[in-house]
């Protein structure tokens, strides 16, 4: 049954393809042509005897089969739907006549005459023009059959009218299958367009906040430059009032007053001046390349910025061991991953309005990394959030609050110089943000220090981003 039908690819395999494809077609069409031969053994199990009637027709069509495939592969691809049909209407003729060399009516093989158009209805779905060829074919050549063995019309109505309905549950299942078939096409493209369109948009919200944060990084330059005049200026009033104060003749007490009024108002100018400094080598990390760090001062000076938004909300506490050895980083960058880290902590511990919170700042050496744990005793990260808590513009916070980019730049950054980010809740209770840096390997012998170790592809786990 499978050697009257072409191949699902027989159309496919045309003089343009390539001598792989065709060396392929060949092989298949050589199967095909072999085993109409090899089944006329079959034809002498029901005759009893030789027929070379049959035999005839199996060599026929076995040429037949050669015949379309060489043709397939030399005509020109506008000529391959004639050439199908003609093909399907010789091999269903051709069958019909081993039919009626093998008993007519009374033939093992007259049983399959019905289901040959669905066969190739099943073989070729996008094509209903040669399940109809076969039908109409199978048709004709049943009436015939049954006409000239039993000489009655009935039957062979009846015989032609199951085929004909065989015909039309193929095609009509065909047409289904297509209908199915391109809906399923459609639904997909515009699931791919929408996701398309959906990236397009968060890389399009993405550019828009960079372009945000960048305007707002050189207008706090700006305005820090503009607080170091009057500062500058306050300072110095400052100082000057000092010495004419204290130069007068006062009582010890008053004098004792006013002199610490003036070393708590220098405190807090230098502060200010401290902050306004930081704040500044911040707006010029991007021009920095990394280098050795220790690590004990890039956290020292991260907590110092984050001391501003923890002071009234929970207690930090820094551990970095002074003998911890340096890391391979960009100082800046690495301080501002820090300060996100400990404000993030900050904001978790108020929205959840945490009695004596903390948070600790905790560093050690692992094998060839440095490692820091961020930890708070909040309430730790929900099992819904935590897979996404790295993901762009994702937050937990409100609008006003955090724009879903800061552990993914966090992690961003830490990555470019070899590091590693990951977030977790700890077994005690609160969340616990792991950072691993790679080891600054010092040059020897004049040789070029090595490039960092590290891990490219950080967990996927996270923290709701600020």
């Amino acid at each position: 049954m499978s050697a009257l039908l072409p191949s699902p690819d027989a159309a496919m395999i045309t003089r343009h393809s390539s001598p792989e494809q065709k060396g392929r077609r060949w092989r298949m069409s050589g199967v095909f042509a072999a085993s109409i031969l090899l089944l006329y053994p079959l034809d002498l199990f029901m005759l009893g005897q030789p027929s070379p009637a049959t035999l005839a027709v199996r060599v026929l069509w076995s040429g037949e089969m050669l015949l379309y495939t060489w043709l397939v592969m030399a005509l020109e691809e506008r000529w391959l739907p004639l050439l199908l049909r003609i093909h399907t209407a010789l091999m269903s003729g051709l069958f019909m006549s081993i039919v009626a060399f093998t008993g007519g009516v009374d033939s093992p093989y007259m049983t399959l005459v019905p289901s040959m158009p669905l066969l190739m209805a099943l073989i070729r779905p996008g094509d209903t023009k040669p399940a109809i060829v076969c039908g109409a074919t199978c048709a004709l050549g049943a009436m015939a059959i049954v006409m000239r063995t039993e000489g009655s019309a009935l039957n062979a109505l009846a015989w032609a009218g199951m085929v004909t309905s065989s015909t039309f549950f193929g095609v009509y299942g065909s047409s289904q299958f297509r209908k199915a078939q391109a809906a399923e096409n459609e639904a997909r493209v515009e699931r791919e367009r929408r996701e398309s369109m959906e990236k397009l948009t968060k890389a399009e919200r993405h550019r828009a906040q960079s372009e945000k944060l960048a305007t707002v990084g050189r207008l706090a330059a700006s305005v820090m430059h503009e607080i170091n005049n009057p500062l500058a200026f306050v300072g110095s009033n400052l100082e000057y009032l000092r010495t004419e104060v204290l130069a007068q003749p006062l009582r010890e007490e008053l004098r004792q007053e006013f002199q610490e009024v003036f070393n708590e108002t220098s405190t807090g100018m230098e502060r200010i001046r401290q902050i306004v400094t930081d704040l500044k080598g911040f707006s010029r990390m991007d021009v920095e390349e990394p280098c050795e760090c220790v690590l004990v001062d890039v956290v020292s000076d991260a907590a110092r910025l984050a001391g501003v938004r923890l002071k009234h909300v929970a207690k930090l506490t820094v551990e970095i061991p002074a003998e911890l050895p340096e890391v391979f980083a960009t100082r800046r960058r690495l301080a501002q991953v820090i300060l996100n880290l400990l404000v993030n902590a900050g904001d978790a511990l108020e929205e959840a309005r945490v009695q004596g919170g903390e948070v600790r700042v905790r560093g050690m050496a692992e094998g060839e990394k440095v490692t820091l744990l961020v930890e708070d005793n909040g309430p730790g990260f929900p099992p819904e959030v935590l897979p996404r808590l790295f993901e762009s513009f994702f937050t937990t916070k409100g609008p006003e609050k955090g724009t879903g980019l800061g552990l993914s730049l966090s992690r961003e950054m830490v990555e470019r110089f070899g590091g590693r980010l990951t977030a977790e809740n700890r077994p005690e209770g609160g969340a616990r943000l792991r950072l691993e840096l790679p080891m600054h390997k010092p040059a020897r012998h004049g040789t070029v220090d090595p490039e960092p170790t590290g891990t490219q592809n950080p967990s996927p786990s996270g923290r709701g981003t600020g």
